[in-house]
């Protein structure tokens, strides 16, 4: 026993003096005991990590997150030192190292202080989650494994700095290896731009672009060809897909066909409204119908012209979202409204999942819209003003932007149409960007108010938010815009600049759904930011990126029908909240 105490008597002492490894070789670098500044900004960026961000989010994420932040901040602080010794021995005209006391003493400091104050930082980042869910009307009960947390952060930001460390001794064999042929300066220079571009491509085009976006796009491509349960072909003629329609069932696409197969009876119209109505028509034309948005652009226009859509009361252009989506919770209160005297047409640009559209093929919901738009338009003036049915424009998320993208700017918007309904917009959606940029002075990025209300005006609460900033009758002219735009929508705020730039939508007064915890670090919110769009859709409208039935209100601000009561709307808004979405 007694030879047991002094043995771990001694392995404590030794530890105490040395409570690290050395390498037995300097060319050892992929296994080496970590730096002790790297190791205290990886801590840093992990405690970083843990305050609140604009929607709450599960606890595996965190531990994403974390590990993510903690190999950035390891990065920054190994750098920062690396630059301090270059530094001292450049001014001390040789190689400056710790003393070996000094280093033993700081890092039994960092092993004291980093497990206390992770642990303190782990449980206010419980709470902090709590607070988040209440201010977003959820329960504030929470399962934070924060043990999990912490060993996820670790393995993940582990596995980054071996990945760098891997990198980094292939860049020193190459330049080893260039250096037999070539003089050392250049040898170096060469064997650093040949190991930025094998990582930047390799990264980018055969992880990303063949990897992750091919294996998405094989999957969806699959998808694309099926149909939700519960929908059939419609036999309507009012109705794209069906028997007389242009355009095949088959070539409509997964959403194109929830879309029409979908459509509201007049029945079902006459038994919320208590009114007379007709069938709706819905045009939708697919990826498969046509070649090329000019093409499907103008199948769009023949079906609309074959359907009798021009005589309607109303033509609305509805943006879609990656692979096609139109949500009926947009498309359904205004064929209610109006009596299903309405037309919606709509073109699918892509088959891929919204996420994927939204990081490489944006632009292309851009150019389709754009056509979609252009060709209606063209038919719908050759009526004359007083047999043209009312032109909206709508669309939800990347369905957003595209409808932004049809137009140059808010005052062509204004000038070719009769009233738009745009909800949880992109960061990069040019109108809405203007607007924001624009904004009346006093008004907050989340609610901005552009030229007093005249004819765009943001809510998250439509029945409240609307009203502002005065009495419609007397300051909202038409044509209207309604935006849909939640403070917490992390899709409407989501942007690379988020990793160096602190964004306006942090400056106080911060959004009434956000916790005033939030505040930016360089990298951390970002990566906090980008996480929150995957969990946006995990909360209840009117938070994240949900919102619900707020296109009631807004289609009743932008396109309210003759002899409508505050009855009807109580009726409409019944049933909406109801009624289970058909896809």
């Amino acid at each position: 026993m007694r030879d047991m105490a002094g043995a771990t008597r001694r392995v404590i002492r030794r530890l105490l003096r040395r409570p690290y490894w050395d390498p037995p070789h300097p060319s050892w670098v992929v296994r080496r005991w970590p730096g002790l500044a790297g190791m205290w900004g990886a801590t840093l960026f992990f405690w970083l990590s843990l305050t609140p961000s604009l929607v709450p989010r599960p606890w595996y994420l965190q531990g994403v997150i974390g590990g993510i932040t903690a190999a950035i901040g390891y990065a920054i602080g190994a750098l920062l030192w690396w630059l301090l010794r270059l530094a001292l021995g450049w001014a001390l005209r040789r190689t400056w190292r710790l003393p070996s006391r000094v280093r033993a003493r700081a890092w039994l400091a960092y092993y004291v202080l980093s497990v206390g104050m992770t642990i303190a930082a782990l449980s206010w980042s419980a709470d902090a989650q709590r607070t988040l869910r209440r201010l977003q009307e959820m329960p504030e009960t929470l399962t934070w494994h924060s043990m999990m947390i912490a060993l996820m952060a670790i393995a993940i930001c582990w596995a980054l700095v071996a990945l760098a460390r891997a990198v980094r001794l292939a860049t020193r064999k190459l330049i080893r290896l260039l250096g037999r042929y070539v003089p050392r300066p250049l040898a170096i220079g060469a064997g650093l731009l040949i190991s930025a571009t094998v990582v930047t491509v390799g990264t980018r085009d055969v992880i990303f672009e063949r990897g992750v976006i091919d294996i998405a796009a094989h999957f969806a491509e699959g998808t694309d060809e099926g149909t939700k349960d519960g929908i059939v072909q419609s036999g309507s003629r009012y109705v794209s897909g069906s028997p007389r329609s242009l355009v095949r069932w088959d070539d409509l696409g997964y959403e194109g066909r929830n879309f029409t197969g979908s459509s509201l009876s007049p029945g079902e119209i006459t038994a919320v409204t208590r009114r007379p109505a007709k069938q709706p028509i819905r045009v939708y034309v697919g990826q498969e119908s046509a070649d090329g948005f000019t093409a499907r652009a103008k199948l769009a226009v023949r079906e609309l012209e074959r359907t009798g859509a021009f005589d309607r009361d109303v033509l609305a252009i509805a943006g879609t979202t990656g692979r096609g989506w139109v949500n009926s919770t947009d498309a359904e209160p205004l064929e209610f409204l109006h009596g299903g005297n309405t037309a919606i047409v709509a073109v699918q640009y892509s088959y891929l999942p919204s996420w994927v559209s939204f990081l490489v093929d944006k632009e292309q919901a851009g150019r389709a819209n754009r056509a979609l738009v252009k060709a209606v338009r063209e038919r719908w003036l050759q009526d004359p003003p007083s047999r043209r049915p009312k032109l909206l424009v709508f669309g939800e998320s990347l369905g957003a932007y595209g409808i932004e993208a049809a137009f140059d700017g808010p005052g062509d918007l204004l000038a070719k149409v009769d009233g738009a309904l745009l909800a949880g917009p992109p960061n990069f959606s040019p109108i809405r960007r203007e607007l924001t940029r624009e904004r009346d002075p006093g008004s907050p990025v989340w609610r901005p108010v552009y030229d007093k209300g005249r004819n765009f005006r943001f809510a998250q609460w439509p029945r409240k938010d609307l009203a502002r900033p005065g009495p419609w009758a007397k300051t909202w002219k038409r044509p209207r815009v309604v935006y849909l735009q939640n403070a917490s929508d992390a899709i409407v705020w989501w942007s690379p600049d988020l990793a160096l730039n602190r964004p306006e939508w942090l400056r106080d007064p911060v959004g009434p759904d956000v916790t005033g915890a939030v505040d930016w670090f360089p990298f951390v919110t970002f990566w906090q930011t980008t996480v929150d769009m995957a969990v946006s859709y995990g909360v209840d409208a009117p938070h994240g990126h949900r919102y619900g039935n707020g296109s009631v209100e807004g289609w009743l601000a932008v396109a309210r029908p003759h002899g409508w009561t505050a009855t009807d709307t109580a009726r409409l808004r019944h049933h909406m909240a109801l009624r289970e979405a058909p896809y």
